[in-house]
């Protein structure tokens, strides 16, 4: 199958691109920056494209049967910026549809679904949701992948010999590295059918954000101390720095979502996750 992807230089972008490759998939990536994604990918097809560049996108699905999507909004995004889920989103399905693409797989999020929960709303998830309505909308089938926070959000947190760690977490959050969803979303698109599917993913073990940090440095090469702020002060700093108030919001939401375990039939058709927090410390 020849799979076009946007998205693959990113964090969790890069995992699911190799895993792509791995698979077999002759994957074309779509990249504002193509010697970057070519110093990564060097087994890929490159191409230069940027989602405010319309004709760019098109020409770079032609001939394509697939596209995979890793999109995000930058923590010091605007909501009058342009947004690569939802702007964006809708030059991708325009393109997406005059290229005869037969398949869409996206990167969505489960803690999005904090959205209305303790009185909690923030414009971002309101992004995130158009996402997933602008896809299903599309008349293209559609496979939506929800996961719970990835191990590498740990390699984000590192400050020197500090993790940075803000709020209390009071649920259990089911961990999932990169390159078990890498595999998982690999597996998904070498399903027969034309389907549209959803899918939970979620890691092999639940912790709180504090249980699962102290054992990501237990396990880490290098001696680490946890630096935690209180979440009501990041607020405050985030009234005047986008990036604190980006993270700010993101630990509310993933520090109260209540998560349950719902990965059971992703696990049956796309494969049980196997790396463990203690695994990715080890490596990283």
């Amino acid at each position: 199958m020849h799979i076009a992807v946007i998205g693959a230089t990113g964090l969790i972008g890069k995992p699911v691109t190799q895993q792509l490759i791995n698979a077999g998939f002759r994957v074309t990536i779509l990249a504002r920056h193509p010697q970057q994604a070519r110093a990564l990918f060097p087994a890929a097809r490159i191409v230069q494209a940027d989602l405010q560049k319309p004709d760019s996108i098109r020409a770079g699905l032609q001939g394509q049967e697939a596209l995979y999507l890793n999109l995000s909004v930058r923590q010091d995004e605007k909501p009058t910026d342009f947004h690569t889920e939802t702007d964006g989103m809708n030059t991708i399905i325009t393109a997406a549809q005059q290229a005869g693409i037969q398949r869409i797989g996206y990167l969505s999020s489960l803690v999005m679904h904090y959205q209305g929960m303790n009185g909690f709303h923030w414009w971002v998830f309101d992004v995130k949701h158009k996402a997933v309505q602008l896809l299903k909308e599309s008349g293209i089938p559609t496979t939506i992948f929800y996961p719970s926070t990835f191990v590498e959000s740990f390699s984000m947190q590192l400050q020197g010999p500090f993790l940075a760690l803000g709020g209390s977490s009071a649920v259990k959050l089911w961990f999932i590295a990169g390159q078990d969803y890498g595999r998982q979303v690999a597996r998904a698109f070498q399903l027969p059918g034309n389907q549209s599917r959803d899918y939970v993913v979620q890691g092999p073990a639940a912790y709180t954000y504090d249980e699962a940090a102290r054992l990501f440095i237990k396990n880490y090469p290098k001696k680490l101390w946890i630096m935690k702020a209180p979440l009501g002060m990041l607020k405050f700093m985030g009234r005047f720095v986008p990036k604190m108030n980006y993270g700010a919001n993101i630990l509310e939401a993933l520090n109260n979502y209540p998560e349950h375990f719902d990965a059971a039939q992703t696990w049956l058709d796309l494969g049980e996750p196997v790396t463990t927090i203690t695994d990715y410390a080890r490596q990283a």
